[in-house]
C-alpha cells in the first residue's frame, strides 16, 4: 500500500535561446554553459523530475519543431526558456503559438558576478541574458502565453526551490489532465455547492468525472479476499493506536471497513481513477458508510477523495496529493464547522463526519475507533480520530463553479493546537487561525461564494496552487494577511471583468 510516485517517467525540457549571429565558437560556448547549468539544477535533488537540456534555438522552425514536440510528448509536463544570448523574438511565435504544455521564463545568467577587470565585448555578446529576456519577455506577453517567471542565479537555493514549486504544480496539472473522478451515487440532496458542471471541467481541467452505480462497488466488495483484508488490518495496527474492542468484541466491524476500503481501492484501479466520491444517503447495501478505507485514500494511495458528492474537491484533494508528493504533510478533504469568537482566540474548527485524511499530519498517532453515526441509517462506522498539527501558511483551497467559469478560492491559515482536549469528538478534526482574521477571512470567503469543503494541504503552499491556477487558465481568489474585504470585493469585481472577458478558457 503505497502512493505511487506521480513524477516516475515524467521530464521538463529546458529550451535555450541563441541565434547564428555570433559564430559558432559562441555557440559552443552557450552549450557547455547550458549544460552544466542544467545539470547543477538536476543535481540539487530538489527538483522532482530530470530537466532535460535541448540542442540550442536558433531559428524558427527550431523553436516550432522543439515546442511541437514538446507538447506530444506524454512525458514532458512543462518547457523551461531561457534566452543565454539575443534570440529575436520572432523567431518564438510559430512555437508559442503550439505550445500546449506549462511555461517557465528562467531569467539567469552562467556567471553569477560581473568580472569586473576583464570583461570585454566578447563576453558581452555571449552573456546578454538580461537583453534576451527582456525580448523574450515581450513576445511572451504580446502573445498572452501564460507562465511563470523565475529571477536570480542558477545557483541561488531560491531560485531552485521556485523552479521546483513550478515542476510541481506542472505535475498536478498532468494529474488532472489525466484523472478520472469515480463517482459512487449522485450529489447530495439540495444542496448547491457541490453541484458542477462535469462537461466543463473536462474542457478545463481535463478531468473526467463520471457515475458508478453504487450496486458495482457492493459487487466489488463481495468478491474481496480475505487475506487482502487481513493484510490491511495489519497496516492500521502498524500505523494507528487501534480501540482494543475492534481487535476482539467489534472485530467484524472493523472487518467491515477493511473491506470497503479494498473494495474501493480495486474498483478504482480496475477503471483507472484516481479520485473519488461517495454520499451517505446513497450505499445500497454496504454495511458500513465508508470512513478510515477513505481517510486511507489520500494518505495511503495518493487518491482524491471527498464526501457527499463533492467531486470538485475530491479533485483539488489530487492535485494537492501529486504537487506535494515526497513533502512532509498532504491534503485532505476539510469542511468549516465551528467558529471560536472568543477575542484574541479566533479561529476556525475544520473537521468532517470521517472523512479527513491523516496525509495532513497530526499531533499524536491517530486512533481508529468506532462510534455511532446519527445518519446513513448503517451499522457503526470505523473512523480514524485525531488533531491535525500546527503548520504555519497551510492553504485551504475550494472550487466553486461560478455559471460561466470555475473559481478557485485559496485562504491562507496558521494550524494551532486546539485550546481544550475535544475528547468527546469522535472525529478528525483542524483548529486554524485564518489570515488576516477570522472576521475578515470569513467575509471574503463568503463574498467570493467559496465551499464549505475545501482541500487543506500541509505540504505545498500557497505559490504551487498560484502556479496551478495560472497553468490552467482559471480564476485564483487569494486571502492572506493583506486582505481588506473592501479591496477583496473590488478584486473580485475585476477579476469577474477578466474572466468573462478571456475567451481562452
Amino acid at each position: 500500500m503505497t502512493f505511487e510516485n506521480p513524477y516516475d517517467g515524467k521530464t521538463v525540457w529546458f529550451g535555450v535561446g541563441s541565434q547564428d549571429l555570433y559564430g559558432d565558437e559562441a555557440l559552443r560556448q552557450v552549450a557547455e554553459q547550458s549544460t552544466k547549468i542544467v545539470d547543477a539544477l538536476n543535481a540539487t535533488g530538489t527538483i522532482p523530475v530530470k530537466l532535460v537540456l535541448k540542442p540550442t534555438l536558433k531559428s524558427s522552425d527550431g523553436v516550432k519543431q522543439f515546442m511541437t514536440e514538446a507538447s506530444a510528448d506524454p512525458s514532458c509536463i512543462g518547457v523551461i526558456a531561457w534566452m543565454h544570448t539575443f534570440s529575436p523574438a520572432k523567431m518564438w511565435i510559430r512555437g508559442l503559438e503550439a505550445l500546449q504544455k506549462p511555461l517557465l521564463q528562467l531569467n539567469t545568467q552562467f556567471h553569477k558576478e560581473i568580472p569586473w577587470e576583464t570583461i570585454d565585448m566578447d563576453f558581452m555578446n555571449l552573456n546578454q541574458s538580461a537583453h534576451g529576456d527582456r525580448e523574450f519577455g515581450y513576445i511572451v506577453s504580446r502573445l498572452a502565453v501564460p507562465r511563470k517567471i523565475v529571477v536570480g542565479h542558477y545557483t541561488d537555493p531560491e531560485v531552485v526551490e521556485r523552479i521546483a514549486t513550478w515542476v510541481r504544480a506542472c505535475a498536478g496539472w498532468d494529474a488532472a489532465q489525466n484523472m478520472r473522478v469515480m463517482r459512487w451515487g449522485d450529489n447530495m440532496r439540495n444542496v448547491a455547492v457541490t453541484e458542477g458542471d462535469k462537461t466543463e471541467v473536462e474542457r478545463v481541467f481535463g478531468t473526467q468525472v463520471n457515475t458508478w452505480a453504487v450496486n458495482e462497488l457492493v459487487g466489488y466488495y463481495e468478491k474481496v479476499k480475505d487475506d487482502q483484508v487481513k493484510a490491511i488490518i495489519e497496516d492500521y495496527k502498524t500505523k494507528y493506536d487501534v480501540a482494543p474492542e475492534l481487535l476482539v468484541s467489534r472485530y467484524d466491524e472493523l472487518f467491515i471497513a477493511a473491506k470497503e476500503e479494498a473494495a474501493m481501492v480495486n474498483m478504482m484501479k480496475d477503471n483507472g481513477a484516481t479520485a473519488a466520491v461517495d454520499n451517505f444517503e446513497d450505499l445500497s447495501t454496504l454495511p458500513q458508510l465508508p470512513g478510515v478505507g477513505a481517510q486511507r485514500l489520500p494518505s495511503e494511495y495518493g487518491y482524491g477523495f471527498s464526501a457527499e458528492g463533492d467531486w470538485k474537491t475530491s479533485v483539488l484533494v489530487r492535485v494537492g496529493n501529486v504537487m506535494g508528493y515526497g513533502l512532509p504533510g498532504g491534503a485532505s478533504l476539510m469542511e468549516d464547522y465551528s467558529y471560536n469568537f472568543v477575542a484574541g482566540h479566533e479561529m476556525d474548527m475544520g473537521s468532517h463526519m470521517l472523512e479527513v485524511s491523516p496525509s495532513v499530519g497530526s499531533i499524536a498517532k491517530p486512533k481508529l475507533e468506532i462510534h455511532p453515526l446519527g445518519i446513513g441509517g448503517k451499522s457503526d462506522p470505523v473512523r480514524l480520530v485525531f488533531t491535525v498539527a500546527p503548520h504555519q501558511g497551510t492553504v485551504v483551497v475550494s472550487m466553486a463553479d461560478m455559471r460561466e467559469r470555475f473559481r478557485l478560492l485559496m485562504d491562507v491559515v496558521d494550524v494551532v493546537e486546539p485550546e481544550g482536549s475535544l475528547k468527546a469528538l469522535p472525529c478528525a478534526r483542524a483548529l486554524w487561525k485564518p489570515r488576516p482574521s477570522l472576521k475578515v477571512s470569513a467575509e471574503c470567503w463568503l463574498r467570493a461564494g467559496g465551499s464549505h469543503h475545501t482541500c487543506m494541504t500541509t505540504s505545498v503552499g500557497r505559490e504551487a496552487w498560484e502556479d496551478f491556477a495560472r497553468i490552467a487558465g482559471v480564476e485564483l481568489a487569494t486571502i492572506d494577511e493583506d486582505t481588506t474585504p473592501r479591496q477583496f470585493e473590488r478584486d473580485l469585481e475585476l477579476s469577474e471583468m477578466l474572466h468573462r472577458l478571456d475567451n481562452r478558457n
